[in-house]
């Protein structure tokens, strides 16, 4: 990677240090999240969904940007990095200060209604949902099931905001399961892998398709391929060199070793010293 310019793909392992569960790792929990056709199908679901998900809010909005973004976020700075795709929706390389930042899934900071298209700050209609239900207490009226799926007394007692502009349905600006990853998405974390020489993936067991897509298109142009991770990935048969480590731990190594060499390569050649 020295001298190269490196595009890298981020998994949940990035931000298990953050606090964030990864649902993929060794000992997780079995989910059975919410697929879109639900969302769509009845109100009462989306009320379900909304109650369950405003406490995970609680944790994705509170979560800090650790070491691993950090380190991301000052390989880019330095010119080594050229971006980061992440699978991740907890918006922590935006806030760690990642500047091409392609959010393959979404962010959970974010609310979109289906109807209009008007976006909203997801801590506004967390604020309005506590607002329109005053009589539930939303921390005792949810309750974890053993699956890690959420279980919410008074559902139907729930009252879920609206669109303020057209009174459309809201939704979080994430990728559902059932849905697909928008098609200019992909396409930004296509062209980005495609202008660089070296793909980095970190944290990542590449089971989502949309890793492995970027893994193939990456393995077509010959790019070099690094995975750190901690276990088997899918793309491991196509790596150059698999590390099994922690992503903060190596992520922060690698920018201690590169970006001050990337920075040094680069005022060379504004001042004309370098080869």
């Amino acid at each position: 990677m020295r001298g190269a310019r490196v595009a890298v793909l981020t998994g949940a392992g990035v931000s298990t240090d953050s606090g964030i569960p990864d649902y993929r790792g060794e000992g997780a929990p079995v989910r059975t999240p919410m697929t879109v056709q639900t969302f769509l199908a009845s109100e009462r679901a989306r009320k379900r969904y909304w109650a369950g998900s405003h406490l995970g809010w609680r944790n994705f909005g509170t979560a800090q940007p650790n070491p691993g973004h950090l380190a991301l976020a000052r390989l880019e700075a330095a010119g080594s990095v050229s971006g980061v795709v992440t699978q991740n929706v907890d918006g922590l390389h935006r806030r760690a200060g990642g500047r091409h930042v392609v959010e393959l899934h979404g962010s959970m900071d974010r609310v979109v209604c289906l109807q209009c298209g008007q976006h909203y700050a997801r801590q506004a209609i967390a604020e309005q949902l506590e607002l329109l239900n005053p009589s539930i207490d939303l921390e005792t009226a949810i309750r974890l099931a053993p699956d890690g799926d959420v279980e919410v007394d008074d559902v139907d007692a729930m009252v879920i905001p609206a669109c303020t502009v057209c009174g459309g349905v809201l939704k979080p600006d994430v990728v559902f399961f059932g849905e697909f990853v928008p098609v200019t998405t992909f396409q930004a974390a296509s062209a980005l892998v495609a202008s660089s020489d070296v793909l980095l993936v970190a944290g990542s067991s590449l089971v989502v398709n949309s890793g492995m897509r970027l893994i193939e298109r990456a393995r077509r142009r010959r790019l070099p391929i690094v995975v750190v991770n901690r276990g088997v990935t899918k793309g491991d048969s196509r790596a150059a060199v698999k590390i099994d480590a922690g992503a903060s731990q190596t992520l922060v190594a690698f920018a201690d070793a590169l970006a001050g060499t990337a920075a040094s390569a680069g005022t060379a050649a504004l001042d004309g010293s370098g080869a």
